[in-house]
């Protein structure tokens, strides 16, 4: 249930307010514009009836959410939601208009690779440095990652560029190695590992939350809702493509996702254009076109070999490749008032 309190009013009349639906045992969630603030009613509302919430002076209007997903809505925060990745100096943000780029390699191999990658990307225009420290893959034959080594070197490169570092944790056991990681992803396989989404609520810092590959967009704003309503709310939504009949790439990008939740959800949207299709030489029209739509960041492969990458060395772009693709985005995000 929304309820919008009326402009002008004292601040202690709305903490009074606000500490009487939490004595009742709900849930309030306080959202402030410049002038207006919007609570939003957690819990069973089911039995409240709007009149007993106009009983109180201060309410202006009350709107019941028949969504199941109450925190990601917009209804219950109109505004687009910053969130902010890193601290200091280096620190960037999503959802502010700019398009924020995180470019990295699938899987960290060596400390001169990641460092040389990240070097490379930043010089590039990228703001985020990502890689794989411990790897989901389908083959328990495959590169699984160096684990925590592989985050000791992403540190090396974060010290080396000031690029925030954006790894995927796959198990709340691995945690205890993220201290030095700005941005925590919860991969595709991992959307619906509730037990896993409940600690990322936990969590100081902000969550990057993959699409699974067969999830609906209720599904995904719905796992959003588990991290949000476990005390979290800075979470980053992620396209990255959905399994279909076909299979000429590696998945079929969703692109009409991004205007969708622009209506739907204030939380940021970006889109991984590389697992998407799986094949480098379409990575850059797909970018292009999540640009075009309105995406707020991308995630894009990069690898300074790609033919020897231990893993998904055929969708990698390689540093040149990046370089060439950024100004292009550039003029892409310029047609609709914003900048990379």
């Amino acid at each position: 249930m929304i309820v919008v309190l009326k402009k002008g009013t004292e601040e202690q009349k709305v903490q009074d307010f606000i500490q009487s639906w939490k004595d009742k045992g709900f849930g309030v969630h306080i959202s402030k514009g410049e002038s207006t603030t919007i609570l939003g009613l957690l819990g069973d509302t089911s039995s409240l009836t709007t009149e007993q919430v106009y009983a109180n002076e201060i309410v202006d209007s009350v709107q019941r959410v028949t969504a199941p997903y109450k925190m990601a809505s917009r209804k219950f925060h109109p505004e687009d939601s910053v969130i902010q990745v890193g601290s200091g100096a280096t620190a960037a943000t999503f959802g502010d208009g700019m398009v924020g780029v995180i470019a990295g390699p699938c899987s960290v191999e060596t400390e001169e690779q990641v460092v040389a990658i990240a070097k490379a990307v930043k010089k590039a225009g990228a703001r985020f440095l990502r890689g794989g420290a411990f790897k989901p893959r389908t083959s328990p034959y495959s590169f699984q990652g160096l684990g925590a080594q592989g985050l000791e070197f992403l540190k090396t490169a974060k010290k080396e560029t000031g690029l925030p570092i954006v790894t995927e944790l796959m198990d709340i056991r691995q945690l205890q190695y993220f201290d030095d990681v700005d941005l925590i992803q919860i991969g595709a396989r991992n959307m619906q590992n509730f037990d896993l989404l409940k600690e990322m609520g936990k969590v100081k810092k902000p969550i990057l939350l993959k699409r699974g590959m067969s999830a609906t967009v209720k599904e995904f704003l719905m796992s959003a809702e588990y991290i949000m309503a476990s005390g979290n709310e800075n979470v980053i939504l992620c396209e990255r493509g959905v399994r279909t009949f076909d299979n000429y790439t590696r998945n079929c990008l969703d692109v009409s996702i991004v205007p969708y939740l622009k209506k739907e959800s204030h939380l940021p949207i970006i889109i991984d254009p590389s697992h998407a299709c799986g094949i480098r030489w379409m990575v850059p029209t797909l970018a292009k076109a999540a640009v075009a739509v309105g995406a707020d960041g991308l995630i894009i492969e990069v690898h300074n070999n790609p033919e020897k990458a231990l893993c998904d060395g055929e969708q990698s772009l390689t540093p040149d490749q990046f370089a060439d693709l950024m100004p292009v985005l550039n003029k892409y995000a310029a047609l609709d008032g914003r900048t990379m």
